[in-house]
């Protein structure tokens, strides 16, 4: 299959009238119903409703208005944001008849920008797994061998993404749930600080500060569009943050030249199969050449925060069974309220001192920052293991819990530093491999710049996918 257009190619050609807002959705349309069979990267579609928004961009073009930056895109949303009119199942069979009234901030900031809701994505039970299967819709499979997941929890939109369906789509990250879903599917994915994208609604995320809203594209530009659209303050959200208006696609036109980048291959305390260090060590000294960077091996030096990481996380998901009634609890997935079962059984002192380490690691990391521009590591420990799961019992020979896969990504959920995955390449067994970018708190558009400089000097490859 041809690769389809980046995002911002399409929206250039239907501003220009070169193509029609209806054909782009027609032609997404179409690839999905060839491809999706066999991924099952869509849970819900609506396509009067697609073309309805379609439609509306014509008009607007038409009427000689501006369609937005995102002109006749179209998107996918992960089945744990709002999409109005569209199932919210969250992966759950307690939500299985769920339907969103309103869009999430993001979702309603990418269609005032012109961009069209596709439909849902698939992911895990409330996105506690790192590989996308539930109760619902079944797993969704890796566009590069269909026997492999996509990772998770934003599973169904790398898959889609990778595979062409769309160019981009909405993803969430707790614990990697981008960035993993990246480097597994072999796309771009960033986690942005947490608060660039707002968040809002009636509830706060059961897991807090560890949930960060970001996305999945098929160029960094188009990511780097993406932030442009949808970051910035929003009075619903306790921490979102300040963003200046068309400044991260801007940034990419600018050279970059770095001085010190760290790389580390285990940060002190990660198993990791040789083949991906590899990979991941030669995609570094490429970033590393092309920013005209000395690319130095050295670790942060905190010790791994799962513990905490997994306070927090449990925490959330215990206080949120407890308003369930037992004939709920009945329909979730069993490994799940396990989950809450540990957090049920912490004590507010196991939170307080997960806070406390949380800014122990996150002083470390800004004493780090002092010394290098950014920090790199491989994103997982593994290329993408099977479509329903187990993961890995064992990495690099050493026995593997299933945290073993967020190894290199839950440290900068805690702390809330932006990062992404880059596809680093392809390993012997025909699967990507991801580069995990780490730039200081705050400097997203560096994260951006870095990704964009490798991309220019190793662009991204796409698997031979056509259903």
């Amino acid at each position: 299959m041809a690769p389809i257009e980046a995002a911002h190619q399409t929206a250039q050609r239907v501003r220009n009238k070169e193509l029609s807002a209806h054909e782009s959705v027609e032609g997404a349309l179409a690839r999905l119903e060839r491809l999706n069979p066999k991924l099952n990267a869509f849970t819900a579609v609506d396509v009067a409703a697609a073309l309805h928004q379609a439609d509306a961009i014509d008009d607007k073009i038409a009427r000689g208005e501006d369609p937005g930056p995102f002109a006749g895109v179209s998107f996918g949303v992960k089945d744990l944001e709002a999409a109005a009119g569209l199932p919210l199942t969250m992966g759950s069979r307690i939500y299985a008849e769920e339907v969103a009234h309103e869009d999430s901030i993001q979702v309603a900031r990418l269609r005032a920008a012109g961009a069209i809701v596709l439909g849902k994505t698939n992911t895990p039970e409330f996105g506690f797994r790192p590989f996308t299967t539930n109760l619902v819709h079944g797993p969704t499979r890796n566009p590069w061998n269909l026997d492999r997941t996509p990772g998770g929890s934003s599973g169904g939109t790398s898959a889609a993404v990778t595979a062409g369906i769309v160019p981009m789509g909405t993803g969430s990250d707790g614990g990697g749930s981008i960035r993993l879903p990246a480097a597994f599917a072999g796309c771009y994915g960033i986690k942005p600080t947490v608060g660039r994208i707002p968040r809002g609604g009636p509830e706060e995320s059961h897991w807090a500060f560890l949930s960060h809203r970001g996305l999945l594209t098929r160029t960094v530009r188009d990511a780097a569009r993406w932030l442009d659209v949808a970051a910035g303050p929003h009075q619903e959200d306790t921490m979102a943050l300040d963003a200046p208006s068309g400044h991260y696609e801007a940034t990419l036109d600018k050279p970059l030249r770095l001085n010190r980048i760290a790389w580390s291959e285990d940060l002190g305390y990660a198993a990791v199969e040789p083949e991906v260090a590899k990979l991941a060590r030669e995609a570094a000294a490429t970033l590393a050449e092309a920013t005209g960077a000395e690319l130095v091996d050295a670790t942060p030096g905190f010790v791994q925060p799962l513990e905490a990481w997994m306070t927090i996380a449990a925490s959330g998901d215990a206080a949120m069974h407890e308003l369930w009634t037992d004939e709920m609890k009945a329909l979730a997935d069993p490994e799940y309220l396990r989950l809450g079962q540990y957090g049920a059984n912490l004590r507010a002192v196991d939170y307080a001192n997960a806070i406390q380490e949380r800014h122990q690691v996150n002083l470390v990391m800004t004493r780090f920052f002092d010394q290098y521009d950014l920090l790199l590591t491989p994103t997982s420990p593994v290329t993408a293991f099977p479509a329903e799961g187990p993961t890995p019992d064992r990495i690099a020979g050493q026995e593997a819990a299933v945290a073993a896969i967020i190894a290199f990504t839950h440290p900068f959920n805690l702390t809330g530093h932006p990062g992404a995955s880059v596809p680093a390449g392809l390993a012997s067994d025909g699967l990507p491999v991801g580069l995990q970018i780490v730039a200081p708190k705050f400097a997203d558009a560096l994260v951006l710049q870095a990704s964009a400089a490798f991309e220019s000097a190793r662009p991204f490859p796409w698997p031979d996918f056509d259903g």
